[in-house]
């Protein structure tokens, strides 16, 4: 691993400072489970990390009823996972980073991180999605926001520019109670990557047999992750039952962009998309009816 600069920053000005003199050679340090073995395998060679941790406003857990939930980007996956908030309210959240790596690595990795990475496989990105997520980008210019759909260019790469900060996730608040679940399949254990993930937040009528929303989004299935449109107008204004699940299913299957690698052909991976995206929206009108995830 080449040799760098370490700088731990305790405002968001200081960090501006040395992204402005150190340019495209400075590197954001907030976890560091991914960027560490990318530095030592050489496809990174930064002259200097900032690290954001001493920037308390980044790492936080916040929720209103009127204007929803905000988390600083440098909170740990670990927090998300145990979070009460999450837990009662937002629990694809929690599922998502209940499902990511070992308990070592939560413990250390941020939601910043997770998502910054890019990685269509991101156990953090389809939940977040499903839930309507928009992502706060600051810079010494002023901020920005989009939707975190709206942020990835491709695998490892986002439309961030340079010398901007992944500031905060906002999600909006649930308008009526909504069922979710977020799942995914791996081939060795669930510490490996996503092969297939499925996010889904659901809604119906009163009388919880109508669907009045629907957000399905995939993972690992395409350059970036990705939302289910066609399977997702299916099911609208629909009277729930198994066949048409089933039938949204095949759609977000045939909506599918997945490669083959080395931990998956592409073949399969459509295959599981139908599967894994059939048992979630199963699970998540069922956490509806039954009163659970809200």
């Amino acid at each position: 691993m080449k040799s760098f600069e370490y700088r731990k920053v305790s405002s968001l000005e200081e960090a501006f400072r040395l992204f402005q003199e150190y340019g495209e050679k400075a590197q954001i340090l907030a976890g560091g489970t991914d960027l560490f073995i990318k530095m030592r395998n050489q496809n990174l060679r930064p002259e200097i990390l900032i690290d954001l941790k001493g920037i308390p406003e980044m790492d936080r857990i916040s929720y209103d009823p009127p204007t929803g939930l905000r988390i600083g980007t440098l909170t740990s996956i670990h927090r998300l996972e145990t979070s009460s908030v999450l837990r009662e309210r937002y629990g694809v959240i929690a599922q998502g980073a209940a499902s990511l790596g070992s308990f070592q690595v939560r413990c250390r990795a941020t939601l910043g991180g997770n998502i910054g990475n890019a990685s269509p496989a991101a156990d953090m990105v389809p939940g977040l999605i499903s839930l309507g997520a928009m992502v706060k980008i600051v810079s010494r210019g002023g901020e920005r926001s989009l939707p975190l759909e709206g942020l990835f260019a491709g695998p490892g790469r986002t439309h961030l520019r340079p010398g901007e900060i992944l500031m905060e996730i906002q999600v909006p608040p649930l308008a009526r109670p909504t069922g979710f679940h977020y799942t995914k399949h791996s081939i060795r254990n669930a510490m490996d990557l996503a092969v297939v993930g499925v996010a889904v937040s659901l809604s119906t009528n009163p009388q919880k047999n109508r669907c009045e929303e629907v957000k399905i989004a995939l993972g690992a299935v395409g350059p970036v992750p990705m939302r289910a449109i066609k399977a997702e107008n299916y099911l609208k204004s629909q009277e729930l039952d198994e066949e048409l699940i089933s039938k949204a299913a095949l759609l977000a299957l045939e909506e599918a962009q997945p490669i083959s690698d080395i931990r998956a052909s592409g073949e399969y991976r459509r295959a599981m998309v139908g599967v894994i995206t059939q048992r979630a929206l199963r699970q998540a009108w069922k956490n509806l009816t039954a009163g659970g995830m809200h």
